[in-house]
């Protein structure tokens, strides 16, 4: 298998962040699949050594609407059955959800801003772990209006209250983060440009996430670093290289 990771893009700044940095870090090429500059399904789902669905302003039961979102689940459906590394974040997790045959659906309320997990007991024994230092919560930042059902046979990590379902395992070989764990302070500032609406509808402002995000980015950027280093150590095709 190639040690090359397949990111599936909808936008361009929601990328793979402090994951990518991760990634540099293990010796890994990174090649993005930017949705609408080609085939959706064009890559083979199980060359890759990891495939990560990224987040998008799109729902994932909009079929009808974007036609990439079929072969993407076909593609996630494979590479799941093939018990081959996978990520989803944000919309990403919703199609593996949608994958693996729960229900995906809006919420009716927008979470949007900087707020901690609830960890189950799962959660604690897992990588999210990082997510508490000195026995205090990390705050890890949220923007969606949709949920999903848990699939069955998914282990639940983390909720909110705004959001029962924030992260699952399924398996040893795919995570699903409803949240954004990889966003990087630096990169920021697109999101507030892009997404005005979202952020008046929420009740917050420009200035107000970006003070936070200022604030509480370093931290989670130090925290999702050690969960994505120890989750791809347990797979050989994502060892560290050199």
């Amino acid at each position: 298998m190639k040690h090359e990771v397949l990111a599936i893009r909808h936008v361009y700044f929601e990328d793979l962040g402090s994951l990518e940095l991760v990634l540099g870090d293990r010796g890994h090429l990174v090649r993005y699949l930017d949705v609408g500059r080609g085939r959706i399904d064009a890559p083979d789902p199980l060359d890759a050594s990891l495939m990560v669905v990224l987040g998008g302003p799109i729902g994932a039961y909009d079929d009808a609407q974007y036609p990439h979102l079929a072969p993407l689940l076909s593609m996630l459906e494979k590479r799941i059955a093939a018990g081959l590394p996978t990520i989803g974040i944000c919309l990403g997790s919703q199609l593996i959800a949608r994958a693996l045959g729960a229900r995906v659906y809006s919420s009716g309320k927008l979470e949007l801003g900087w707020s901690p997990l609830a960890l189950t007991d799962a959660g604690s024994a897992s990588p999210l772990r990082h997510l508490e230092a000195d026995g205090k919560p990390i705050p890890v930042f949220h923007w969606h209006g949709d949920t999903f059902d848990l699939p069955q046979g998914a282990s639940l990590l983390a909720s909110t209250e705004a959001c029962a379902h924030q992260a699952f395992s399924w398996g040893e070989h795919v995570l699903a983060l409803q949240c954004h764990p990889e966003v990087l302070p630096d990169r920021f500032e697109s999101w507030l440009v892009t997404y005005p609406a979202d952020i008046a509808r929420s009740g917050a402002t420009a200035v107000t996430l970006r003070e936070e995000t200022a604030r509480h980015g370093p931290a989670l950027e130090r925290a999702a670093r050690a969960i994505f280093h120890e989750w791809l150590d347990k797979f050989p095709c994502t060892e560290r290289q050199g």
